[in-house]
């Protein structure tokens, strides 16, 4: 689940290995370039850290970053 943590929407992913994760971030790569809307984010083996706010409004928490969001988790239920 998505925390609310210090202006931004934060979530960590676990897959099962390194190939996983990289072929996750290369899905949410194509989501944040058809957005415009790049996240701050992390990655160490099979663990990504993705924390979304819109530093256009300020780095804080907009719509923008929500609707993001809930693109990324749609990745995981395909």
């Amino acid at each position: 689940m998505w925390e609310e943590r210090d202006n931004s929407l934060v979530r960590e992913f676990e897959f099962k290995d390194f190939s996983e994760a990289w072929a996750f971030m290369n899905r949410v790569a194509l989501i944040a370039e058809k957005m415009d809307h790049h996240p701050n984010w992390s990655n160490v083996y099979n663990r990504v850290l993705i924390e979304l706010n819109t530093h256009d409004a300020g780095d804080i928490i907009t719509e923008k970053d929500r609707v993001m969001a809930e693109q990324i988790d749609r990745l995981l239920s395909v």
